[in-house]
């Protein structure tokens, strides 16, 4: 009961913490996106930069999360107090599922297809716009898919570096042993996991749906 009073009395402010949770989610998830998916494409036509990419990926994911905002917080025009730090962190956060997934989609379409691609006359640019990404499409929304549900949890503690969302709640919680405070943050942000999940899920069978009914490039090629 004291959950549910709190959230009627402090409606406004909830809405407004998780207003700017899922701005930073969101603007996060379409930065690493912008970088990751030409990332995961380009190591698959360079096969030398895949160690290097994935390296560095990989690298990021083993620092803490509280530690990374933290060596943040000096980078010159990175760094500093607030949102843009935490959304920083974000993207290099999100960049390893991102790029993995786009580059063992693209890597896992059937070599016959892309040769029935190149019989019909396209190039190499065509052939990934026309046949690689969109048969691709489902594992990088995967791979999308993962890095926003993550997001939404370490998003929750960018409230320790003045970036607000709802580890604010989590945090002053923590400081004043306030159960409800707690809850007040925890309960939503894991509601936002859980919606994000099942619409990016729902898009992904969708785009399943759509491919498979319609007819691939072996059958054209036949």
């Amino acid at each position: 009961m004291q959950l549910w009073h709190f959230f009627l009395t402090n409606f406004e402010e909830v809405l407004t913490l998780t207003g700017q949770h899922l701005w930073m989610v969101f603007v996060s998830i379409a930065a690493a996106s912008a970088i990751g998916i030409p990332a995961g494409v380009l190591i698959t036509r360079r096969p030398r930069l895949e160690k290097g990419v994935l390296g560095f990926a990989n690298v990021v994911q083993t620092i803490p999360s509280l530690a990374l905002f933290g060596f943040l917080i000096p980078v010159p025009v990175l760094g500093g107090i607030g949102a843009g730090t935490a959304i920083v962190a974000l993207v290099l956060y999100a960049l390893l599922p991102i790029v993995r997934s786009t580059y063992v989609g693209v890597k896992g379409v059937d070599p016959s297809v892309k040769e029935a691609g190149r019989g019909m006359g396209m190039t190499d640019g065509q052939l990934l716009w026309q046949v690689e990404l969109p048969l691709a499409l489902g594992v990088i929304l995967a791979g999308v898919r993962v890095a926003a549900i993550t997001s939404v949890g370490i998003a929750t503690i960018a409230a320790a570096i003045g970036a607000g969302g709802l580890g604010m709640y989590i945090f002053r919680g923590v400081a004043g042993v306030n159960t409800t405070l707690i809850l007040a943050g925890s309960i939503p942000a894991a509601l936002l996991a859980l919606l994000t999940d099942f619409s990016l899920g729902r898009i992904e069978r969708r785009l399943a749906g759509r491919r498979s009914s319609r007819p691939d490039m072996e059958r054209r090629a036949v």
